[in-house]
């Protein structure tokens, strides 16, 4: 089990989240020692070592902003290891070795990592890579701050996977991009998105939107709850109320969320009576989710021609369940249906979907055809484009 603890330290830097990976519970408790004397440090301790890459999913259920690997045992594994972490942009990856010896460091180093020290840690150094890690996340916060990307999740029928999808494609983005994340949930008077995830809310979009007038970054934050992948999530109400979501009140809250995250994620379930709220602004990425069948084929035509006809690539269309030996149709017929070609098929996989269900896990933390194809839509979502993200991604921990 992870062991937490905190350093001690300067109001002047925000708190890093560190993980311990060693294999030798002493080694780790030394090194956690030496970390918990530097200034503004969560420092976790995970056990036990991953004994392949696929464990690291599950043994990291976070994304720490840095990861200190001890590479003392198969030299193999760790080299996988490293390159599988840093593959993760938002993991500042340092490792450290009884062995000084450079052919290692340098392997390490071409692997992904940014940082190599021997051991026993010197705290001066350890301080000083610590310093240069908190420095490049505040450079990064900072640039990212400047822009703010919102995505909308719209379904052309209910029971077609909308609130599915974007739970889904939000924890990847979480996990694949350097910004932060806010999935809302306007899916009122009840909406899925917190039972989805598996996550209890004691506040909700309903409460954002009741007093527009003060809602302001504070005052959001209040409201938001975290998911343990780090994804931050405002939830639809529980129960019924009679709160009424106005177009101005829906226009402050997408306002005060561009402000505070780099992506806002909204699952927006089949509700076209917000069409004319900036949920639906030219800029917004509009992901229409379908499944091949007449009825949703019908509503995709109907929306897309009286809605969506003018975007272009700000229209994302995703054929949900996507199984092509049971198409009714062919694809010529699918591509007239939708006006254009949808731009993403996620594959049906029932077992995938029901294992997620009964182990209340996010079936884009389970390695799947799925996944990937969610994970994808992140990727391209986030502009990590192939090029840019070679280094296998996040999903690599899956394999």
């Amino acid at each position: 089990m992870p062991n937490d603890r905190t350093g001690s330290g300067s109001p002047d830097r925000a708190t890093l989240s560190v993980a311990i990976i060693d294999s030798d519970a002493l080694r780790s408790k030394a090194a956690a020692e030496v970390l918990a004397a530097i200034m503004n440090l969560q420092i976790t301790e995970i056990a036990p070592y991953p004994q392949k890459v696929g464990d690291l999913a599950q043994l990291l259920p976070q994304t720490f902003n840095v990861v200190l690997l001890n590479v003392d045992g198969d030299p193999d594994l760790a080299f996988s290891l490293a390159e599988n972490l840093s593959a993760n942009s938002r993991t500042y990856l340092m490792a450290y070795s009884a062995r000084a010896d450079m052919k290692i460091a340098v392997h390490l180093m071409r692997a992904g990592a940014r940082e190599f020290f021997t051991a026993p840690l010197d705290p001066v150094e350890i301080a000083a890579a610590m310093e240069r890690a908190g420095e490049h996340y505040a450079s990064v916060a900072q640039e990212s701050r400047s822009t703010s990307r919102l995505f909308v999740f719209l379904g052309t029928k209910g029971g077609c996977g909308t609130t599915t999808l974007a739970a889904n494609f939000a924890i990847a983005l979480a996990q694949e991009s350097e910004g932060n994340t806010l999935l809302m949930d306007f899916g009122l008077p009840l909406g899925d998105v917190a039972i989805n995830l598996g996550i209890k809310t004691e506040y909700s979009v309903s409460n954002a939107l009741q007093f527009p007038d003060r809602l302001d970054a504070k005052l959001l934050s209040t409201l938001i709850a975290k998911h343990s992948t780090g994804l931050s999530v405002l939830a639809a109400p529980s129960e019924f109320n009679d709160i009424q979501a106005t177009p101005d009140a829906v226009d402050k809250l997408v306002s005060v969320a561009g402000e505070s995250f780099n992506f806002v994620v909204v699952d927006a379930g089949c509700r076209v009576d917000l069409l004319g709220t900036s949920l639906f602004d030219k800029s917004a990425i509009v992901y229409l989710i379908a499944q091949v069948g007449i009825t949703e084929l019908l509503n995709a035509n109907r929306m897309i021609s009286k809605f969506f006809f003018t975007r272009d690539q700000t229209l994302q269309i995703v054929l949900n369940r996507y199984k092509p030996s049971d198409l009714l149709f062919d694809e010529k017929k699918i591509t007239e249906a939708l006006t254009r070609p949808a731009q993403w098929k996620v594959p049906d996989d029932y077992a995938v979907a029901r294992r997620t269900r009964e182990t209340a896990t996010p079936m884009v933390l389970i390695d799947s055809a799925i996944a990937r194809a969610i994970r994808e839509m992140a990727k391209t979502a986030a502009g990590l484009t192939t090029g840019k993200a070679g280094r296998k991604g996040f999903l690599s921990f899956l394999r």
